[in-house]
């Protein structure tokens, strides 16, 4: 008998960390493919600009209203373009954060818990 392991009694609880590891795996990639499927759309300027992400963050599309385009306010469109950009981005972060607690809760983590560890 190997002195120090408590018998082989051990190696049943090892076994379902392992099989928990491996389904936390199948279910981060799961996640992480449906991230790339989630799309977000942030705004600015009463909605003049929008832009389109996925919920990973990348940006997919943008549309901007044809009123806006006054070349005397070029810096004025900058500014809606990239609020717009970072509105989407924060909503993107929001729902992966959202879809990572629903992953931790189905695994019975406690709330909160970093993934991956």
């Amino acid at each position: 008998m190997l002195k120090g392991l408590g018998g082989l009694g051990g190696l049943g609880d090892m076994g379902k960390m392992l099989k928990a590891a491996q389904e936390m795996q199948t279910r981060m990639t799961e996640i992480q493919e449906e991230l790339g499927r989630i799309t977000v759309t942030g705004e600015s300027g009463a909605g003049l600009v929008r832009a389109t992400c996925s919920a990973k963050g990348e940006l997919r599309a943008l549309s901007i209203d044809p009123s806006i385009f006054d070349p005397a306010q070029k810096e004025v469109v900058e500014d809606l373009i990239l609020a717009a950009i970072k509105d989407a981005q924060k909503r993107a972060q929001e729902r992966t954060e959202q879809e990572m607690s629903r992953l931790t809760a189905s695994l019975g983590l406690p709330a909160g818990t970093k993934l991956p560890f």
